[in-house]
């Protein structure tokens, strides 16, 4: 008779046993500066990414997670392409804190390529390619907003081309592109940039929108004394 508690077919019912080697576990992975055996999702601990994307290929996700003992302790959703995604976004990032990491990879997260930021990110943190995967103790929870730029703003880039007309730099890492300068040849040699976040905090600390802006605005590049300066968005 089978040891095995389920049914088994007839073929190996009748196979002579043969014993197993030892039993050695998985093999150990980095996990906030130590090494572990996970063996059940609660040994699973870190701080890592997840880069998702929708079915139509329109939008994308970074979904940024702390796990702390197999628990979501912090989430940081950032979107792209998909008006309909921000919102979807909104929603996930109240279903995902206080899940365990199964309990969300297993559940709708609304869009498709927040799903499978989820996913992503899953395979990476049980496989011990963490963010965190060496740092002692791992990230604080709120480690994730260091990822952002001033004023708490998703760092993004926004480029436009056309073969009759060039480039348009949009916004960069910077902030929101306000001018482009142009050299003799109408090659791009610099930008003038507004960082929103700033704008935004100067606007709070009581400064008039004019001096808010002023104050926020940077340059990159051999911008001071170009040939020609443009407006991205209106020339």
């Amino acid at each position: 008779m089978s040891n095995c508690p389920y049914a088994v077919t007839h073929e190996v019912e009748n196979m002579t046993h043969v014993a197993k080697g030892p039993y050695h576990g998985p093999a150990p992975i980095p996990e906030e500066g130590k090494w572990v055996q996970v063996k059940e999702i609660k040994d699973v601990s870190g701080f890592t990414h997840g880069i998702g994307w929708c079915a139509p290929q329109q939008g994308c996700c970074k979904l940024t997670l702390n796990v702390k003992d197999g628990i979501i302790q912090e989430a940081l959703v950032e979107t792209l392409g998909c008006s309909g995604m921000t919102h979807s976004a909104a929603m996930a990032s109240e279903i995902l804190i206080g899940k365990t990491l199964l309990e969300a990879l297993n559940t709708d997260l609304v869009c498709d390529a927040i799903n499978t930021a989820m996913r992503e990110l899953f395979l990476q943190i049980v496989y011990g390619r963490s963010q965190s995967a060496f740092s002692e103790n791992g990230l604080n929870v709120g480690a994730s907003l260091e990822d952002l730029g001033k004023g708490l703003r998703s760092q993004v880039g926004t480029m436009f081309a056309t073969t009759n007309k060039g480039p348009r730099y949009l916004e960069m890492a910077e902030g929101y592109v306000t001018r482009i300068a142009l050299d003799e040849e109408d090659q791009i040699i610099g930008y003038e940039f507004v960082n929103l976040g700033k704008m935004m905090d100067f606007i709070k600390k009581g400064d008039d929108a004019n001096t808010a802006l002023e104050k926020a605005k940077g340059n990159y590049g051999r911008f001071n004394g170009a040939a020609k300066y443009i407006d991205p968005r209106q020339e």
